[in-house]
């Protein structure tokens, strides 16, 4: 690489050597210069030896092995043959001796900063030995007489000076030249690598990826969006994205969509799309940059793992109601085969009836219970202050606790707060997370019901100082029929759950075991907050 810069950078040389000689020598004929006519022979033979040279240099240029030596023996001879016309066109009275200057920034230019200093060295050497051997008449060469020895030796300094000023320059502009050259080579050379790499990547992502300008017209499409959308990609790139794939509407909409397409074979795919806005360093917007996904297959997973589940679902749910309805039936069955028996005594007689009839309102509770999860009433939504229904709940909770002075409940909210909700059903909640949490301080404590409003929503919490729940129990406590107490039926927090789930709400716990347990409703706020 380095020799074949050199070997341009010579021929550039030579090029110029003969432009430069055409367009000097041959302007002074036309110009008429009279030193030219003076000595037309030798000047006419000088300027056939320069065309000579310059086409031998241009002849064996490509067969020299060693193209240093070749720069400096032309460079050496440029020298030489500029003494000789400065020489001839009048020595110390000459005025081309300017062209050393030019032949000492060639040398640079082409052979860097160290050959700049040697062909200044022997242009000041052969040039002041000519005026010397000039001016002591040693040459034949007529001068202007009024020119004194002090007045030759600063001429020659002030050339010998401004030679190596010129290859300082020359070499320092030329060595940082070609370091810029370098450095502009490696980042070429880098930016190469980081494009292929980036084709690499691009073409190797499993997702199809494709750029568009702000006109829609597409300028980047992977190996795995022609793949996706069956479309060659070099009939995608140039054409407006609407072309290749209608199903995406332009101007995009920003983030997540999906998308069904009908492939050409007819098959109808699910396609997940992510589009966002190119931007340059200056942040303005240039295009857009869409990803996306064949989810077909994902999704029939996914519907198949639902199933799964739901049929999973259904097998424990199924076998829960009839562990709960086995236990009051076979309390039922006994009583009433005991009944059977005209032996039992009365009062045993009315014992054995009322555990038949405790345990068919049990049946009963369990059934309606069950039924509110599984067949749930349509919402009956409408603008309600939630703090009044609070308070009703928290008046009801006090009463169920009238005779157990260990626990405390206490609110933490006032004024008005509206949401729309269904009044009924939310009252049901706030119930069924207040008995929880005082069945779980038998020992007493306190439960803290507090309100928290936000931007577009309000949480309610409950925090009680009970048992708590451990971790693993955390994880299924809205589960239907799980319970850890020994009444119940383990439906009221699924519920609840239910419940706010068909509001757009959340429901969630957090337990500390033996510190507190906290469950936090998240509703949306109502108009005229």
């Amino acid at each position: 690489m380095a020799e074949d810069a050199l070997t341009s950078r010579i021929r550039a040389l030579i090029f110029f050597r003969a432009l430069f000689v055409t367009l000097l020598l041959g302007s002074a004929f036309l110009f008429r210069i009279d030193f030219f006519y003076s000595n037309p022979v030798i000047i006419s033979s000088f300027i056939v030896v320069l065309y000579l040279l310059t086409i031998i240099y241009a002849l064996i240029v490509v067969r020299v092995k060693n193209q240093v030596i070749f720069g400096y023996a032309q460079l050496s001879l440029d020298v030489f043959a500029e003494i000789v016309l400065i020489y001839i066109t009048g020595g110390i009275d000459s005025w081309f001796s300017f062209m050393l200057l030019l032949t000492i920034l060639s040398s640079s230019i082409v052979l860097g900063k160290k050959a700049g200093f040697i062909i200044a060295t022997i242009a000041s050497l052969c040039y002041g030995m000519m005026l010397e051997l000039q001016f002591y008449r040693v040459l034949p060469m007529p001068f202007d007489t009024q020119i004194v020895e002090k007045g030759l030796f600063y001429n020659i300094f002030l050339h010998i000076v401004s030679f190596y000023l010129t290859a300082f320059l020359a070499g320092y502009l030329s060595h940082r030249l070609e370091k810029t050259e370098q450095k502009l080579e490696e980042q070429d050379a880098q930016l190469k690598d980081l494009e292929l790499f980036n084709i690499k990547v691009i073409e190797s992502l499993p997702s199809g990826l494709f750029t568009t300008d702000m006109d829609g017209r597409v300028l980047i499409f992977n190996r795995a969006a022609e793949k996706i959308v069956g479309t060659p990609m070099e009939t995608v790139i140039g054409s407006s994205i609407r072309s290749v794939m209608p199903f995406i509407p332009f101007p995009f909409s920003r983030g997540r969509h999906e998308e069904v397409i009908i492939s050409e074979r007819g098959e109808t795919r699910i396609i997940g799309l992510n589009v966002s806005v190119l931007r340059d360093t200056s942040g303005k917007d240039t295009g857009f940059i869409g990803v996306f996904q064949d989810l077909t297959q994902l999704k029939k997973l996914e519907s198949e793992i639902k199933q799964k589940e739901k049929w999973a679902a259904i097998g424990e749910l199924s076998s829960n109601i009839a562990h709960e309805i086995r236990n009051p039936l076979a309390s039922m069955k006994g009583s009433i085969e005991m009944l059977l028996d005209e032996k039992i005594p009365a009062k045993h007689r009315e014992k054995l009836m009322d555990i038949a009839l405790k345990e068919m309102d049990r049946l009963n509770h369990i059934v309606t219970d069950f039924l509110t999860y599984s067949s749930p009433k349509p919402l009956e939504k409408r603008r309600v202050d939630l703090h009044l229904l609070l308070d009703e709940t928290l008046s009801l909770l006090r009463n169920a606790v009238s005779g157990k002075e260990t626990i405390r409940i206490r609110k933490a909210f006032d004024g008005e707060l509206y949401a729309m909700t269904d009044p009924q059903k939310i009252r049901q909640v706030f119930w069924n997370l207040g008995m929880n949490a005082i069945e779980a301080m038998q020992d007493g404590g306190e439960l803290r019901v507090a309100t928290e409003v936000t931007p577009g929503t309000v949480t309610i919490s409950f925090e009680d100082t009970g048992a708590g729940i451990t971790a693993p129990d955390l994880e299924r406590i809205f589960f239907p029929f799980f319970t850890t107490k020994d009444k119940g039926t383990g439906l009221g927090l699924s519920i609840a759950y239910r419940i706010i789930e068909e509001h757009g709400g959340q429901l969630t716990a957090v337990s500390h075991p033996g510190i507190k347990t906290i469950f936090k409703i998240i509703l949306k706020q109502g108009d005229g907050q």
